[in-house]
């Protein structure tokens, strides 16, 4: 076993990238070592992706050089880095599988491409290595489905299926819980534990301290482009850890709580499904309250409410003290109630309009005197919410498709900051953005929430104690806990978090 270990290790030695200006990675020295799980840790725009990229093959280091089992390491593509034994499962679903084919045929995709698998397939035998498969991830799943009527959470796991099928030396995963719910996260695990005595180098790419605690064996922060620490030593420090991810320790932000105003929101024994169990909540005017939790947790479900996408099972909401039960989004936006959605591509822009059409979308009748568009009115909105935010852009007429990911999410959050609302809500609206941009979005999400209520859902509790002034916490459809966001106390939030406390002891939140 020591030898196999041995065989699979993997060394990065003084990786260099940059796209022109932008020095993405900055002398980057990691050793993944076969048999153990590194974690790899990094806040958004940290490098990690870039990373993973030049290890599979996407991207050439500009200098630097890689190492597999002692022998020099150059992939020129991603297939050649899969033959060499470098397996990635990537944090988009639709990178892993395609939702064309059904489940048997996604599995054995790579096995029908390889020399001598001949022309003519047989579905008996296709199915039978499939069914292997799916038994040894530890998932029963009717292989003959298409893939295409699958949920997000099975897709991702015959994506790692699909992965673990190539028997790796070095297996990367980068973000693989993401989509994924308590119980198929801990699926996961498992297949991880086991995958991790048979030597393979497993190099797990997360800031999910919930999934750190539960799989890793050592744990390599990254920030800026460069490694900033290495944590090896039993106990591992996770603390230690976080702060060498974001350069300070995670209690110590900049949030001044202020004077909270009159209750905006108020929920009242509202419960999300007839198995959850009732809760209540008050949200003011003038304050941001963050509320976090794994997925499943109910932050869709609450948020789908508030935006009168679903209906709660029971209990009673009331906006400035009136009953509010909105019947649809329209029905929400009419009464000063918007939601920011969590998925910019698929919900949120309009891949054919420019900046200020995007942001006007919802708010056309207000651009719209005698049914007429104005123009200048629907720029100049745009103009000073591309101030606001910082918008990286030549004009508010440039095609929302020339903007980085980042600046696209500055749009998205800048069309529903527009226009005054009493109660904002926000779905993930860091999602995907490097660090500079989230700071840009988070100072203009507080400094302007002085005239509404302010809600903001986030899967990452640094991203919380970043924006917040009360921090709640959900789980299994029902809020846990509520936190001030002054000397808070991480281990209880994060016990919360991973469901290690019950609803039942959680104070009153008002």
């Amino acid at each position: 076993m020591a030898e196999l270990k041995h065989r699979n290790q993997c060394r990065i030695v003084g990786i260099e990238k940059a796209f022109g200006p932008n020095r993405v990675l900055r002398g980057i020295d990691l050793a993944i070592p076969g048999g153990q799980i590194t974690v790899l840790m990094g806040a958004n725009g940290a490098g990690k992706s870039t990373l993973v990229k030049i290890l599979c093959g996407v991207h050439t280091a500009d200098a630097g050089h890689i190492e597999l089992s002692d022998e020099p390491f150059v992939p020129t593509s991603p297939a050649h880095a899969i033959e060499a034994g470098v397996v990635t499962v990537h944090q988009s679903i639709n990178d892993g599988v395609i939702p064309d084919l059904d489940v048997s045929s996604n599995l054995m995709l790579d096995g029908l491409n390889a020399p001598g698998a001949g022309f003519f397939i047989r579905e008996a035998g296709l199915r039978k290595n499939a069914r292997r498969i799916a038994s040894t991830m530890g998932f029963d799943i009717d292989v003959r489905a298409p893939v295409a009527d699958l949920g997000v959470a099975e897709r991702q796991l015959i994506a790692i299926a699909r992965a673990m099928a190539k028997e790796p030396k070095v297996l990367i995963l980068d973000e693989p819980t993401s989509s994924l719910s308590a119980a198929e996260a801990e699926r996961l695990f498992r297949l991880l534990d086991n995958l991790r005595e048979t030597g393979v180098a497993i190099l797990y790419i997360s800031h999910r301290m919930s999934d750190i605690r539960r799989i890793a064996d050592r744990i390599v922060s990254m920030r800026d482009g460069q490694i900033t620490g290495t944590f090896e030593d039993a106990p591992l420090d996770y603390e230690g850890a976080v702060t060498a991810m974001l350069g300070h320790a995670m209690t110590q932000v900049d949030i001044n709580v202020p004077e909270r105003g009159e209750p905006v929101l108020v929920l009242d024994q509202v419960q999300l499904s007839a198995q959850a169990a009732p809760m209540s909540l008050t949200v003011h005017r003038n304050e941001v309250v963050a509320i976090t939790g794994l997925l499943g947790s109910g932050k869709t479900q609450l948020a789908s409410v508030l935006f009168g996408i679903a209906q709660p099972h029971a209990g009673t909401i009331k906006l400035d003290g009136e009953t509010y039960q909105p019947a649809s989004p329209e029905d929400a936006i009419r009464t000063g109630v918007f939601l920011c959605p969590k998925d910019r591509a698929s919900n949120g822009l309009v891949p054919d309009f420019d900046i200020a059409q995007n942001m006007s979308l919802p708010f056309l009748k207000r651009h719209s005197p005698l049914s007429f568009l104005n123009g200048g009115s629907e720029r100049r909105t745009a103009k000073r919410m591309i101030d606001q935010l910082g918008v990286v852009c030549q004009s508010s007429e440039d095609e929302i498709g020339t903007l980085s990911g980042g600046n696209q999410q500055k749009v998205m959050v800048g069309r529903w900051m527009a226009e005054a609302c009493r109660l904002l809500v926000l779905d993930e609206p860091f999602q995907g953005v490097d660090i500079r941009a989230r700071r840009d979005i988070g100072r203009t999400i507080r400094a302007t929430a002085s005239k509404r209520a302010t809600i903001v859902f986030v899967a990452e509790l640094d991203e919380a104690l970043e924006i917040a002034d009360r921090i709640v916490v959900m789980s299994e459809e029902t809020i846990v806990g509520e936190h001030r966001n002054d000397d808070v106390d991480l281990n209880t939030i994060l016990a919360q978090v991973s469901g290690a406390t019950s609803a039942s002891a959680s104070p009153d939140r008002h």
